[in-house]
């Protein structure tokens, strides 16, 4: 069972579908769906992913190397139960890579993508502070204050995110083969001072994408732009939506 908000009252107009972080879920995202919707005046679709939130629990538990590109085919299957043949998709982080490997895989449902904090490539300084994000997790209230928002799912996505990524397995994952597939319009931001990633990210999606790509770098950030400045993103992402779709 997968939990989602999905508020349709423009007809014919495209629907923005919001994909949440290694830790998010629906609540996570607060108010910011709603006003990126109000001020484009589109549909939107919030869900938690599987092992998220008020979803039901991991289908499998432990995650192998494909475990986005098995999100994207999830996606999909949500946009074609709910008949979205126009989306614009806004991923966060986990979820900015999985709105890259949707676009790549079904280019005929997805009109642009803007994503934050997205990754094609492990780095160092990503798997840095997924053990710092242990760390923190063993040694303070965390775990306390994520089940707030995902209750029994909540051990088993931080330990699902972190052995994952720490794994030696996994440490050549990488799906830039799958970029050149992308051709609708992306806007790639990541915040400058993001603990989760280099500027390499996003110099390498803007490279390797076929389609109209652009890069916002915002000064000042960490890994969650829309968090942290949400009105320039939203301010940025109107302007964007508003070019590719006009």
């Amino acid at each position: 069972m997968i939990h989602l908000r999905f508020n349709a009252p423009f007809p014919n107009r495209p629907t923005l579908v919001f994909l949440h972080d290694s830790l998010g879920c629906v609540e996570l995202w607060r108010d910011f769906p709603e006003r990126l919707a109000a001020a484009t005046q589109y549909n939107y679709l919030v869900y938690d992913r599987l092992g998220y939130g008020k979803s039901g629990p991991f289908a499998h538990p432990v995650r192998d190397k494909h475990y986005l590109e098995h999100e994207a085919v999830v996606l999909n299957q949500l946009l074609v139960e709910y008949n979205i043949e126009k989306a614009l998709l806004f991923g966060h982080s986990d979820g900015g890579s999985i709105a890259l490997l949707t676009a790549a895989l079904y280019p005929e449902r997805i009109q642009a993508i803007i994503t934050e904090g997205a990754h094609v490539f492990v780095e160092e300084v990503t798997l840095a502070s997924i053990r710092a994000a242990q760390e923190t997790y063993n040694t303070t209230d965390l775990p306390q204050r994520l089940t707030k928002y995902h209750g029994a799912n909540t051990e088993p996505l931080f330990n699902a995110w972190t052995e994952t990524w720490l794994s030696p397995a996994f440490r050549d994952w990488d799906i830039t083969g799958f970029l050149p597939q992308i051709t609708c319009p992306a806007l790639i931001i990541q915040g400058e001072n993001d603990e989760f990633g280099t500027p390499k990210q996003v110099e390498t999606i803007v490279a390797r994408c076929s389609g109209p790509t652009q890069a916002l770098m915002i000064s000042g950030v960490q890994h969650n732009p829309h968090k942290e400045v949400p009105e320039e993103v939203i301010e940025k992402g109107v302007v964007f939506l508003q070019q590719c779709l006009s």
